[in-house]
């Protein structure tokens, strides 16, 4: 697959080729599910509890008499029907952790960026060598390149001044190359690549042979 690069100016400079087996993989929609439920999952600190009836302060006595008050009949200010007491079935500490195979991890890398790829939101970049670290040099690219909000810009690891001068933009959001994964390629809308992040992506995710989980899914 052949792509254009262009420059920070958003002119096209250079046609480059891209590995099909990293940018032109078919789409699997329940495999790449499977993996992004399972990277939300172990995202989640599973922290949140509620405390039971015996854990509350308090009911250490009956609150009235059993009869004769014309009122229910109640053990212990600590029961769930009462205001303060305890909760029944609340959240307890627990972890949300899922094991997802490293062969359908990266499928589902190789997934994404080829659907990105394939739609036309995928824009390689021949560099991020910005005039200076300011905020209102990378709007400027940005602009250049026509795009204005959910980009995920993706370096080869080194770009110190691009990370400086974009961190404050909103919606645009950056990853080095080996960081890169299913999760963040799918929540943007246009992905930015430099030359650099497509050969390490290349590097890191291509392969001669086919993984297994991606021959099924073809």
């Amino acid at each position: 697959m052949n792509i254009e690069v262009k420059n920070i100016q958003g002119e096209s400079v250079d046609e480059i080729e891209i590995q099909d087996d990293v940018f032109g993989v078919p789409m699997n929609s329940a495999l790449v599910h499977q993996v992004v439920v399972g990277q939300l999952a172990n995202a989640r600190q599973g922290t949140a509890k509620a405390k039971t009836r015996s854990e509350v302060s308090g009911g250490g006595r009956k609150p009235r008499p059993q009869k004769h008050t014309g009122s229910s009949r109640q053990g212990s200010i600590r029961s769930p029907l009462w205001k303060g007491g305890g909760v029944t079935f609340g959240p307890a500490p627990r972890s949300y952790r899922q094991r997802t195979p490293k062969k359908m991890r990266r499928a589902a890398i190789r997934m994404a960026l080829s659907d990105k790829a394939g739609a036309g939101n995928l824009i390689v970049l021949q560099d991020l060598a910005l005039d200076s670290p300011k905020t209102k040099d990378f709007v400027a690219m940005m602009q250049a390149l026509g795009l204005e909000r959910s980009v995920l810009l993706v370096g080869g690891g080194a770009d110190h001044d691009a990370l400086r001068a974009g961190r404050n933009v909103q919606g645009v959001d950056m990853l080095p190359a080996d960081l890169l994964n299913a999760v963040d390629v799918l929540n943007h809308r246009a992905l930015i690549m430099t030359l650099d992040a497509v050969r390490k992506a290349e590097s890191l995710w291509g392969s001669p042979a086919v993984d297994e989980v991606e021959a099924e899914a073809a």
